[in-house]
């Protein structure tokens, strides 16, 4: 098994987020769930992933199903029947199924909505709806864990709304499963603190409307995540733009799916980036 030695960054993150959880006031300590996922990764080998699996099919214990539904929409399912849904633009992928959370981003109507199905009990907006800074959130739903981390988003084509975008984190079953959301910008040294360690993260590669491909590059490098699940892409040259620069240093699979499990135990040893399909776009071959 790889292990990879902590970076002076890694390291830097982990004292600065340890820092920040010390300065906490010791009510909200109480209250708040400790995160696992601010510390530094250590992987594990192999990775199991299923296609084709229906939104009410079984889970193997100990493992999430992450099911790509499109553009940035994913559905993380785990055995003990919870279910959650990034960037909800309105649309769950079936009239009948409601997830137990949704998070949204407001870049394009595209990833989020004004009018969410009210059956849905938690509603979790990435910026904060007053406009009066970040917006926080630590929602404890049982086993699993979600928080996000605000970034700034571009506003129009050249303007930036801070704190407009949300990075949610879940940590569930000993998984650190981060979505990036509508990023425009490198995360600073506090946010990637914040952020701490990633198994399994999804990060948009259109290389236009959002980060320049460089710069996801360099982010995933920085994060070392176990399993990269690119996203909000446009056409297939984007995305083979992404996958050659990741190439040198990450494996690349190609699900043949929009579905796939993974359990901590269970992580490749060398970062992979996994390619789902989209529910609504043909099979791609390897």
């Amino acid at each position: 098994m790889i292990r990879f030695a902590p970076s002076v960054h890694a390291l830097a993150s982990y004292a600065l987020a340890s820092l920040m959880l010390v300065a906490a006031t010791g009510a909200e300590a109480q209250e708040r769930r400790m995160s696992h996922c601010i510390a530094i990764a250590d992987a594990a080998p192999g990775l199991e992933y299923i296609q084709k699996a229906a939104y009410a099919d079984p889970i193997p214990d100990f493992s999430v199903r992450i099911s790509y539904i499109d553009h940035s929409m994913f559905l993380i399912q785990t055995p003990g029947g919870f279910s959650g849904i990034t960037d909800y633009n309105g649309y769950t992928g079936s009239q009948d199924f409601v997830p137990d959370v949704v998070t949204m981003n407001h870049a394009h109507s595209s990833h989020w909505t004004g009018r969410p199905d009210e059956r849905i009990p938690n509603v979790l907006p990435g910026w904060n709806e007053d406009g009066t800074g970040p917006v926080n959130h630590h929602l404890v739903l049982d086993d699993v864990l979600i928080r996000n981390v605000s970034t700034d988003i571009r506003s129009g084509f050249t303007g930036r709304e801070d704190d407009g975008n949300s990075i949610f984190i879940f940590e569930v079953e000993g998984l650190c499963i981060g979505h990036m959301g509508h990023l425009h910008h490198e995360p600073s040294e506090e946010q990637y603190a914040a952020i701490g360690r990633l198994d399994v993260v999804m990060i948009a590669v259109d290389g236009g409307l959002t980060i320049p491909v460089d710069v996801a590059v360099r982010i995933m490098e920085r994060l070392r995540s176990s399993v990269v699940i690119p996203m909000h892409w446009f056409g297939r040259g984007a995305l083979d733009a992404f996958l050659a620069r990741m190439s040198e240093a990450f494996d690349i699979q190609y699900a043949g799916g929009s579905e796939y499990v993974v359990s901590l135990r269970d992580l490749p040893s060398r970062p992979t980036v996994m390619v789902l399909e989209p529910q609504f776009l043909p099979v791609f071959e390897e």
